[in-house]
């Protein structure tokens, strides 16, 4: 068997059993997808349109997906406070303590117990796929706040950072989570 050809089965069986413990707390995988990109996006990210893009998925899919979650009481909907006509999204106290018991931390313990070396081969060997579908796709990589060519440590007018973009202050929490408007330095 050639190394590609490998390299699909692997892929395609570790992402059966992915989706797979996906389906833990009474969830399904959309839902989980859902609840991991919410805990790692910055607050211009938290939004139905950007969640739809970071996922890949329909509008319907994600508007059943956040009634649901809503419902459960893990997210929460409220009015951006920049354009009033648009959603933004929250993790409530029990969406933010479900993303702590994700079923996914198991594969996080896997990997830190690689040596380092192997960590990083297999982390950019993912980046690189990753990005080639989604350029091949026409898709928005998103990335940390942080290596954005709009980031701006320690700025003046930030607090104590800045996003020379959409001309807004963020601590650093903020700068070390994903983000829609990411543009690679």
């Amino acid at each position: 068997m050639n190394k590609p050809q490998q390299f699909i089965n692997l892929l395609s069986r570790l992402s059966r059993l992915v989706n797979h413990d996906g389906h833990s707390k009474s969830l399904k995988p959309a839902q989980w997808d859902a609840i991991r990109y919410l805990a790692q996006a910055n607050r211009f990210s938290r939004s139905p349109g950007a969640l739809t893009i970071y996922l890949g998925a329909t509008k319907g899919t994600i508007s059943q997906t956040l009634m649901t979650l809503e419902k459960k009481g893990f997210v929460a909907k409220t009015q951006d406070l920049h354009d009033k006509r648009a959603v933004a999204l929250k993790l409530t106290t029990a969406g933010e303590n479900l993303a702590k018991e994700d079923a996914l931390k198991p594969f996080q313990r896997m990997l830190s117990d690689l040596p380092a070396n192997e960590q990083t081969d297999i982390t950019l060997a993912l980046e690189k796929l990753l990005l080639a579908k989604l350029r091949s796709d026409g898709n928005k990589p998103f990335g940390i706040c942080n290596t954005c060519r709009h980031f701006r440590k320690n700025n003046q007018s930030g607090s104590p950072h800045f996003c020379d973009l959409l001309k807004e202050p963020l601590c650093d929490i903020e700068s070390e989570k994903i983000c829609v408007e990411q543009t690679p330095a």
